[in-house]
């Protein structure tokens, strides 16, 4: 899906240096999210000769964001395309959990987990269509690097990885008589699922949902 769209982004590029009406927009925006997100965490319990993830907890948090991002697009008519990046990354807060590690059938040790996650990388491409002159309707994909900061009770790490999602947004804009533009927009994103294990192999957390409303404020230059 990835890969689709953005040959599709370079193939509109292409189109739109051979049409008459082309217009090219950069700008940046202010972003306040609002995310909810479910994860499990499981633990490798060993009991006589049975080894499983057996020992588990389920948490939801909501979760509050606010980041800046830059972003490029073309259009051709009533259609546009864009990208849309996120410089730099965005930390959450640090979560902490102390589960009952049952090593054994008759005994326990009680472990303190801290984790906290680091959004990097955050990148949107997306294909728009204006209904009206200032009203527009677009939809894209997402990914975004997960990088995780943890202490576990067993001493092992988890790595990181990278979640794809996708998005679909509404928004008007205003371009001005000297080419400079605001835009607000109201966009919907969700996020697949992703799982890490540890290093030892103990461990493992998964993000089971990850979607949330984003509120979008934009400034930029038309050409």
């Amino acid at each position: 899906m990835k890969k689709t769209l953005i040959g599709l982004v370079i193939s509109m590029f292409w189109f739109a240096s051979a049409s008459a009406d082309v217009g090219a927009r950069l700008g940046v925006t202010g972003n306040a999210a609002l995310y909810a997100a479910t994860a499990t965490e499981l633990d490798n319990g060993t009991h006589g000769t049975t080894t499983d993830f057996d020992e588990s907890q389920t948490q939801s948090e909501y979760l509050g964001l606010t980041y800046a991002s830059v972003f490029a697009e073309v259009g051709f008519g009533p259609a546009f395309v864009g990208v849309d990046y996120m410089p730099g990354a965005i930390e959450t807060e640090e979560a902490s959990t102390t589960v009952g590690d049952k090593t054994t059938s008759a005994t326990s040790t009680q472990v303190t987990n801290t984790v906290k996650v680091e959004f990097e990388n955050l990148t949107n491409f997306y294909l728009g269509v204006r209904v009206l002159d200032s009203f527009y309707v677009k939809a894209g994909t997402l990914s975004v690097d997960l990088n995780t900061k943890e202490s576990l009770g067993t001493g092992s790490t988890y790595g990181n990885t990278t979640v794809d999602g996708s998005m679909m947004a509404v928004g008007m804009d205003k371009v001005l008589d000297n080419g400079m533009f605001f835009r607000v927009e109201g966009q919907y994103s969700e996020f697949d699922s992703a799982s890490l294990t540890s290093s030892s192999g103990s461990q493992k957390i998964t993000m089971d949902s990850l979607d949330g409303v984003v509120a979008k404020l934009s400034f930029g230059k038309a050409f």
